[in-house]
């Protein structure tokens, strides 16, 4: 029995004699054959299994689900149908496993189809999170169950091999930093901000690293673009504004702050070494950027007009951002480096409410004792 399509319509697999039939590539790593085929979403679940979530570790080749990670993966299926992207799933094929090229020789020997019992069992090496998140997105949007993701099958050769391939996959697998998340982004409306104000406002034009989340010792720049959407988030959340108005908004506010740092335009005018300055003071780390837009939240929300919220600013000035205050000790920088822990951006916000006077949440009050009882203070 072959293959069974409609013009028009994707080639699938159907059961031939009780197997799977795939039409398939096939292809050679390290010796050893594998085959990549195109499976409709809507057999993803049924045919890739997860039900080694009871069984210990050492015999397991899989990591357990994290559920947690579902929601994000499955919206993002579902608000982006026409634009989401998904690499391939690696899976071994514990049973039968039969390529038959379409032809016997010359380029059509890698082009055919592989044949699987369906008694087989199905391990999913590499994508049991997009697999889980394409089977909850089928049930809201069964339409999605028409498209295709590219797998890749390899033969199982034991648990041995399969725990081997999970390390593999994941040995050299490496997150991207998140400032280049942020530049390549464009989805999310914050990132577009934060890309615009670094790109073109004179705050930070110039001055911000757009790749690395992390600047060397020697490098020109002031700040990430990660530290200053961390700011942005911080500044912006919840507030009650048009999304025309936060850019503007957002860039105000940081040329208030600009106003009250007279070290950033140092390095601007290139009289003070942006080195220097991220050496000897706190102001361009993204904990003080974070700590700052708490802040500038706090006081948006009672009101954006800038008649409410800029003269706080100016009592910044007060505040001394040198490394060298022990006011930092144990609230900024522990072991004498800057932490970004939530306990030091809780108590760095803290201390720059109390500098603008400002009054403490329940919760950074109790944080604020805290910290003051155990002597850091």
């Amino acid at each position: 029995m072959g293959s069974r399509t409609q013009p028009g319509s994707v080639e699938t697999p159907i059961f031939t004699d009780y197997e799977y039939n795939f039409p398939a590539i096939r292809g050679i790593q390290a010796g050893r054959e594998f085959y990549v085929s195109m499976c409709p979403l809507r057999l993803i679940p049924k045919i890739f299994v997860f039900d080694e979530e009871e069984l210990a570790p050492e015999v397991r080749a899989q990591r357990i689900l994290n559920k947690g990670r579902l929601p994000a993966l499955t919206r993002y299926i579902l608000d982006n149908p026409d634009d989401y992207v998904f690499s391939a799933l690696t899976a071994s094929v514990d049973g039968d496993l039969r390529f038959e090229g379409a032809a016997p020789a010359g380029p059509g020997i890698r082009i055919g189809q592989i044949r699987i019992p369906m008694a087989a069992r199905f391990l999913i090496n590499d994508g049991q999170h997009r697999r889980a998140a394409i089977e909850v997105a089928l049930r809201e949007n069964p339409d999605l169950g028409d498209e295709t993701i590219a797998v890749v099958f390899f033969h199982d050769s034991g648990l041995s091999r399969c725990q081997q391939m999970f390390a593999d996959l994941n040995r050299h697998a490496v997150r991207p930093a998140r400032s280049i998340g942020v530049l390549y982004d464009h989805r999310d409306d914050l990132a577009a901000l934060t890309r615009l104000i670094a790109l073109r406002s004179p705050v930070f034009k110039g001055q911000v690293e757009m790749e690395a989340s992390t600047l060397s010792a020697r490098s020109r720049r002031l700040f990430t673009l990660s530290a200053i959407h961390s700011g942005n988030q911080a500044l912006l959340h919840n507030l009650k504004i048009d999304s025309t108005q936060a850019p503007a908004l957002a860039q105000k506010f940081w040329e208030a702050i600009d106003a009250t740092v007279p070290e950033w335009a140092m390095v601007r005018e290139r009289t003070l070494p942006a080195p220097d300055v991220r050496r000897e003071y706190l102001h361009s780390h993204s904990l003080a950027l974070h700590a700052l837009g708490r802040v500038g939240n706090t006081l948006l929300r009672e009101s954006a007009d800038p008649a409410h919220w800029l003269p706080y600013m100016g009592r910044l000035k007060k505040v001394d951002w040198a490394r060298t205050n022990p006011e930092w000790d144990g609230r900024a920088i522990l072991a004498g480096r800057v932490s970004k822990s939530h306990r030091n951006l809780s108590l760095t916000t803290n201390y720059l409410r109390l500098r603008l006077d400002l009054p403490l949440t329940p919760e950074e009050q109790q944080i604020e004792d805290a910290f003051r009882q155990r002597g850091d203070a």
